[in-house]
């Protein structure tokens, strides 16, 4: 007789079988994580050789395979043929080496996988996710009693954010009835800086993106507040609906950190709403000598962060902060009638369903809540200061390597870009020259794998821009890096290289 009492399936496993593949893959990770600071930072192989590696094209197996040889193969796979944000020497885009304790936290949570939509479908988990919330917004000195939620990055916090800003300022019950009872067109003001997460905003929420006044920026790429301020006058003239002004804290580009208090002081007049862009940035305001627009977050009706950039957390950990919790409920409750999550032991939960987009949600806070705990307030003050330094001390060295030229340095990025001793010999317009040498050394030394930086463009000029918010990188590290540009720059000039 067949025994019922127990299901079998393919993707059960048995703890023994459990037990063993996780300690296999658990030292397989461990011996990869050592031998990182010795390889490349990336292999630079093109799209068509990893589809080869992955048999693209053969369809999808009928049958299935041991778990132990997929996962060794996979791990293999992974170890041999990515980009490495874990990399001492990866400075590119604003990705950080993922905290040890949060790969581990990863698989906890995974094991329990609880639903953070609902309370009673995820009693611990959500209460961690709300000390989690508590506790970032004590690092940047908000109000602790803020509502918040963990998203997937800047993109989906900032969209929170600017969801809460326009149920809130839009003046009618825009859930229900749209756009049909405006007059005015409603508009957004951010700086020519602000990241494109505006754009897609301003999109998908149906202002349009001809809504966003772009306003023009100093010399150090701020927005200016004199022109922000007419603007909004003009606009109010015209009859238009002004609503929500965002500031950055910490641009993608540059680093650079708008005049927050001017900007709260100009929102407070014109009862807007000031949401800021604190992604990359806000994190720093840990630092005792943080820039000084960093001590007045507490100003700011909103607040994009992101754990997994300066905070260290693997993928994916975004979190959107807003001063007053009802208005969250106000721009995501609804309560229909199959879902009963109401009262538990007499007791009123908070369910995160009510504070963002998301209904079914994965257990991001856990890994942010256990790095936190590791090396509290101290561990991460002291992190953050070293990634400023280490930048700092990179457009130093910068600044004193002949053939670079040191463009900008903010928090914890540096622009540069080389510029041979030849130049004058060149021929042709130097600002175009030296845009495509730089843009080609980029691609020789990402494709390389010995560092890796990404770019931007600083007052019309293509630079090289290294970020750190990398715990693993070191001195050492940055003092190999203007070598290495200056050797790649001069070998591109050996083999005869010219601007197409």
């Amino acid at each position: 007789m067949s025994d019922e009492t127990q299901r079998s399936s393919p993707l059960a496993m048995p703890p023994e079988q459990f037990r063993e593949l996780g300690h296999k893959l658990v030292d397989q990770i461990a011996e990869f994580l050592s031998a990182l600071p010795q390889g490349p930072v990336t292999t630079g192989e093109p799209p068509s050789q990893i589809k080869a590696l992955l048999g693209s094209g053969s369809g999808l197996p009928q049958s299935g395979s041991d778990p132990g040889g997929l996962l060794e193969e996979t791990a293999k796979l992974l170890f041999e043929h990515s980009l490495f944000n874990g990399h001492p020497k990866f400075w590119g885009y604003i990705t950080s080496s993922a905290a040890p304790i949060g790969m581990l936290a990863d698989l906890l949570a995974a094991s329990v996988n609880p639903n953070c939509g609902a309370w009673n479908l995820s009693p611990v988990a959500t209460e961690i996710e709300l000390q989690t919330v508590q506790w970032s917004a004590e690092l940047l000195g908000y109000p602790e009693d803020c509502g918040g939620v963990l998203v997937s990055g800047g993109n989906m916090a900032n969209f929170v954010c600017f969801l809460a800003a326009r149920q809130a300022k839009c003046g009618w019950d825009i859930r229900k009835e749209g756009f049909e009872r405006t007059g005015g067109r409603m508009r957004v003001y951010a700086s020519t800086q602000a990241h494109t997460w505006l754009h897609k905003a301003a999109d998908m929420f149906g202002l349009g993106t001809n809504s966003v006044r772009w306003i023009a920026t100093d010399k150090e790429l701020r927005i200016d507040p004199s022109a922000l301020r007419k603007q909004i006058v003009a606009d109010l003239e015209q009859g238009e609906s002004p609503f929500l002004v965002i500031g950055t804290a910490g641009s993608v580009g540059t680093g650079c950190i708008d005049p927050l208090p001017e900007l709260a002081a100009i929102c407070k007049e014109f009862d807007l709403w000031f949401h800021v862009d604190g992604a990359y940035g806000a994190f720093a305001a840990i630092v005792p000598d943080a820039p000084l627009p960093l001590r007045e977050l507490h100003d700011a009706d909103s607040i994009a962060v992101d754990p997994h950039k300066w905070l260290y957390a693997p993928l994916e950990a975004g979190c959107a902060l807003v001063k007053k919790a009802q208005t969250l409920r106000d721009a995501f409750t609804y309560h229909p009638e199959y879902y009963k999550f109401d009262e538990v032991a007499g007791e009123e939960p908070t369910s995160m369903v009510d504070y963002g987009p998301q209904n079914s949600r994965g257990f991001r806070a856990l890994k942010v809540w256990l790095a936190l705990k590791q090396v509290g307030r101290s561990g991460y003050e002291k992190m953050i200061a070293e990634d400023i330094r280490l930048a700092r001390k990179l457009y130093d060295l910068i600044n004193a390597a002949p053939e670079l030229e040191a463009i900008s340095h903010s928090l914890s990025i540096t622009t540069f870009r080389y510029v041979p001793r030849q130049m004058g010999q060149t021929g042709v317009d130097a600002d175009d020259y030296l845009n495509e040498l730089n843009s080609e050394i980029l691609t020789r030394l990402q494709e390389g794998g010995e560092a890796f930086v990404s770019n931007a463009v600083v007052s019309g000029k293509y630079v090289l821009r290294a970020c750190i918010v990398n715990f693993r990188t070191s001195a050492a590290d940055i003092e190999a890096l203007p070598g290495i540009i200056i050797r790649l720059g001069r070998r591109l000039l050996e083999e005869g290289w010219r601007p197409e």
